[in-house]
């Protein structure tokens, strides 16, 4: 066993010695691509979302140094066909270029050919003989051991995409790290005769030039198309609820927390790190930027393009916006306008995208938890300020507090009119959702629910195991909070909500669009 050459299984077995959720599916589709024009697949998705455990998973079954049967038996691939296909079958090449950034000099010039002396050193080991002295191109000195031995290798590149992230404005080193890919994977009769199939991990989708990939043998399962390997992009609905009943844990908690990525073939999609945390902590809580900070969060969204800080406060106001991904050049330094600062969200996790509708949004309480934090220092202090009281509001709103709800509506409308129109139709509804940010925890907000005769402009509904109310709020201008109450009876909006929650808020609120004032009334049944 080596370092990057025929690793062993101890990676996996580690892994799946805690609490594990069955992932091995995967591999039956990189069996399916085994010496087929499919076998390089490129598979992106965010931090903590499970990268290197695939990459490990994968390496452990393909490794023909060890003996992984035991550890697969039980588990999803062991049931599929293609099991014996691959099972310790062949020599691999498994790159964390994460560890390559790590050991580089201090502007990491060499990092590249380094990277290449460390692999074929290894290879003339493992091999011995078949790699020709003064040898210094990796896809070389791997066509010189198939020509040789027969050998075909698996490839596992895991962090595929570190340097462009950490070298982000080192073009020459980047060229030069692309053209090493391409040697590998440029297609052809070297590339087929010694690339059985290769699997590389990031965060990023391969680099474009133009409109151009930079590697277009590969095929390619991102945040914005992860096409059928959606059920790998992380945790399924089904996988949580099972997490939550062995472990006692709330699921409509850990679904508000985090949930709130979906794709066309799996409409619930969790963000794994964070349900593992909660699991083990038995709590939730924003664990996301405990594993990574927010500054990237605020200095992108502190750009401002094309009113991109409108677009922000309006998904913080529970609406989604529209983006076009397609010219984004996936990487972190070519953003000059707010789709591509958007899409470059996206692939960070930090929104969610609605492929058939071409729309993004905040995911879930966690993410919504890392945009606070960003807007705080991104000098959105008024905002910042709202968010930071909403905890306050909602109990006021629960105690009947009319002129707390008031003031701190005044004060939202106050830091959102700066960058929005706040008197159309939306507005005051968002301004109405950031004012209860944080009641997201205990509630699920709907807007525009169809109830009674017609539809409730905000309703919020507890959930599961929560001793609150549910609230129906009514919105208002320049009439009064009594007839927003008036029109709940006379429409019947609360008919619905009583059959199922026997406490129930019923909350009037006008705007003055002349004095700029709001009321409100608050009714409890």
């Amino acid at each position: 066993m080596g370092i990057y050459i025929n690793p062993g299984n101890e990676g996996f077995r580690i892994i799946t010695n805690d609490i594990y959720v069955d992932k091995t599916g995967l591999i039956d589709y990189v069996n399916s691509t085994i010496d087929t024009p499919r076998r390089l697949t490129c598979f992106s998705r965010p931090r903590r979302f499970g990268k290197s455990f695939a990459a490990k998973m994968l390496s452990a079954y393909y490794d023909k140094s060890c003996d992984s049967r035991a550890l697969f038996e039980g588990l999803e691939i062991a049931g599929k066909a293609s099991f014996e296909k691959g099972l310790n079958r062949y020599d691999v090449i498994y790159l964390d270029i994460t560890r390559f950034i790590s050991r580089a000099n201090t502007k990491g010039d060499d990092l590249v050919r380094d990277m290449q002396s460390a692999v074929i050193e290894e290879l003339r080991t493992t091999f011995p003989g078949s790699v020709r002295e003064g040898e210094t191109y990796l896809p070389d000195a791997l066509s010189e051991i198939t020509e040789k031995n027969g050998n075909k290798f698996i490839v596992i590149i895991d962090e595929w995409d570190a340097l462009f992230r950490e070298a982000k404005d080192n073009d020459a080193l980047q060229k030069e790290y692309v053209q090493l890919l391409r040697g590998l994977f440029k297609g052809g009769f070297s590339t087929d005769r010694t690339i059985a199939a290769a699997y590389m991990t990031g965060i990023l989708p391969i680099k474009k030039y133009g409109t151009q990939s930079a590697l277009t043998d590969f095929r390619e399962f991102t945040m914005t198309k992860p096409a059928r390997l959606a059920e790998y992009v992380g945790f399924t609905e089904q996988e949580v609820k099972k997490l939550c009943e062995d472990h006692g844990l709330e699921f409509e908690q850990m679904s508000a927390w985090y949930d709130g990525y979906s794709f066309s073939s799996v409409q619930h999609v969790y963000s794994p790190n964070s349900v593992m945390s909660a699991v083990y902590n038995g709590e939730f809580g924003n664990y996301w930027t405990q594993s990574e900070t927010y500054e990237s969060l605020k200095g992108y969204i502190s750009m401002n393009f094309d009113g991109l800080k409108d677009s922000v406060i309006a998904m913080l106001g529970g609406r989604r916006q529209k983006v076009d991904t397609l010219y984004f050049q996936n990487d972190m330094t070519s953003l000059t306008n707010k789709d591509h600062v958007l899409t470059l969200l996206i692939h960070l996790g930090y929104l969610f995208y609605d492929q058939e509708k071409g729309e993004v949004g905040i995911p879930n309480l966690e993410g919504g938890y890392s945009f606070r934090l960003a807007v705080r220092d991104a000098g959105w202090e008024k905002i910042a300020d709202a968010l930071m009281d909403a905890d306050d509001l909602l109990e006021a709103t629960l105690r009947g507090d009319c002129a707390a709800v008031e003031k701190a509506l005044e004060e939202i409308h106050m830091a959102k009119s700066s960058v929005l129109k706040y008197n159309d139709e939306n507005s005051l509804a968002c301004a109405i959702y950031i004012a209860y940010y944080t009641a997201e925890r205990f509630y699920e907000i709907f807007r525009e629910l169809p109830s009674g005769k017609g539809f409730a402009d905000v309703v919020f509904i507890p959930r599961r195991n929560t001793n609150k109310p549910a609230i129906l709020v009514e919105l208002k201008y320049d009439e009064s909070a009594d007839a927003a109450i008036r029109q709940i009876h006379e429409k019947r909006y609360d008919g619905d909500l009583k059959k199922y929650f026997g406490n129930l808020l019923l909350v009037g609120i006008n705007y003055d669009r002349k004095t700029k004032k709001h009321d409100c009334v608050i009714e409890k049944v």
